[in-house]
């Protein structure tokens, strides 16, 4: 099947502008999802990141759109995942955390992803990166619409040499074999961009779905020789220097071929920073990773989409969620939702491309209602298990209602002025919605 190239044509897709062009030939914008492991939103040059620079990241902000108030599904790598990829609240299909190697629960058959429903376009799709939805090969990309794989099946720490837990050899997959046991890591940010690189150039000519799901800056720490040591910021700024170049491969391989204004990319963390290393790194606001406070959850996005997105803008305002990807970008491409799709996202379409657009409902976080998984350093970061944000309004509680933290995010990012006692009216609503 030949595609047209996508110009005004793909706007009209989404519903912003007519177009007249071979109506009867279906037009397809191309879309690729970059994800770090674990990256604050002070990781950047343009937020204030010191010891190394972020060009090719700083680039793709300045000619796309920056959303400020944009939420992972989880303050965790797994569930925050598995809610991006279904759309769903991780909670409500199963995902709670983490899943360790051998983890008997994964990413049900019952759930689509992005990559099912967008073959129903007729993408071409592809994973090169950290999974973590499930190691048993029921739940691995192949058998959830990916057609290409190649990476880790969770975290890049689950492996022999973690210095507190015990983890069997930690496997590197390509589709769904095997190809070697506690592989280098060094080689992992420049395997997984030259692996996207090649299947950008394959697919050129088709719509396709490039999911780069990086295992950095996650720790154990690793980067190639080319970056090593080039950062002041030490092993982390010498990640995020390679990470940014990656970017920046990216982006080059697009505008070489012609594909920029075909392409939408989307840009974000699964989670906020761990508390090792350089990593607590969010620009300010409380809490980590595994932390429900505004640093552990609010993420850096930016999106790009040249002739649709207008350039260098940043909202301030829109409260956008990872859930809310798959009913987006499904609206944009045209594509069918699932069927008896139980979605806990909202078609921010319009919002992602720059539109006025107002949120509709409640975000919540339900956290496995398990403390044993709350576990920053400290009790200034750590948070209660559960919250709901409505409007500038965000609570916090434990399951059992106790310990209700309320606080206006919009005049109080860092959440430090708990307004529970002044306002109990809300506080009953807010905890009766997110405890139902």
């Amino acid at each position: 099947m030949k595609y047209l190239p996508i110009l005004p044509a793909a706007a009209a897709a989404a519903g912003i502008v007519s177009c007249d062009t071979e109506p009867k030939r279906p037009d397809h914008v191309n879309f690729i999802l970059i994800n770090l492991d674990d990256a604050g939103n002070g990781d950047f040059s343009f937020s204030g990141a010191l010891g190394y620079k972020t060009p090719n990241i700083d680039r793709l902000a300045l000619e796309g759109m920056r959303y400020t108030n944009f939420y992972a599904a989880q303050p965790i790598s797994g569930a925050s995942r598995a809610g991006l990829l279904t759309g769903c609240y991780p909670n409500r299909i199963g995902f709670a955390h983490a899943p360790n190697p051998g983890c008997p629960y994964g990413i049900s058959d019952e759930e689509e992803t992005i990559a099912e429903v967008l073959k129903k376009r007729d993408y071409a799709t592809a994973i090169f990166g950290k999974w973590h939805l499930g190691d048993a090969k029921k739940f691995l990309p192949l058998q959830h619409g990916f057609d290409e794989w190649y990476g880790l099946p969770y975290s890049n720490d689950m492996w022999p040499y973690h210095p507190k837990w015990k983890f069997p050899d930690l496997p590197t997959y390509e589709g769904n074999e095997i190809l070697g046991y506690n592989l280098d890591q060094t080689t992992l940010t420049t395997d997984y961009t030259e692996r996207s690189v090649k299947f950008i150039r394959e697919n050129r000519e088709r719509p396709f779905f490039l999911y780069l799901a990086h295992s950095m800056p996650h720790v154990p720490l690793a980067v190639s020789d080319k970056f090593k040591g080039k950062s002041e910021q030490g092993l982390y700024g010498d990640v995020m220097m390679e990470l940014d170049w990656s970017v920046g491969e990216v982006l080059r391989t697009l505008e070489e071929l012609g594909l920029e204004r075909n392409t939408l990319v989307i840009f974000t963390s699964d989670n906020g920073p761990a508390p090792s290393f350089r990593q607590l790194r969010t620009n300010g606001m409380r809490g980590v990773k595994n932390s429900l406070y505004e640093g552990g959850i609010r993420m850096p996005f930016i999106i790009r989409w040249p002739g649709v997105i207008e350039a260098g803008k940043v909202d301030d305002t829109t409260v956008v969620c990872a859930v809310d990807l798959l009913p987006s970008l499904c609206k944009i491409a045209r594509a069918r939702l699932p069927k008896g799709y139980r979605s806990s996202g909202e078609d921010m379409s319009r919002a992602l491309l720059g539109k006025p657009s107002v949120r509709k409902g409640d975000l919540m976080w339900d956290f496995g209602r398990n403390e044993a998984f709350m576990f920053p350093r400290d009790r200034y970061h750590r948070s209660p298990s559960l919250a709901i944000r409505r409007g500038n309004w965000k609570l916090l509680l434990n399951p059992d209602g106790s310990n209700a933290q309320l606080y206006d995010i919009a005049a109080d990012i860092n959440e430090t002025k708990n307004l529970a006692e002044k306002n109990p009216a809300l506080v009953r609503d807010l905890s009766k919605t997110v405890l139902a």
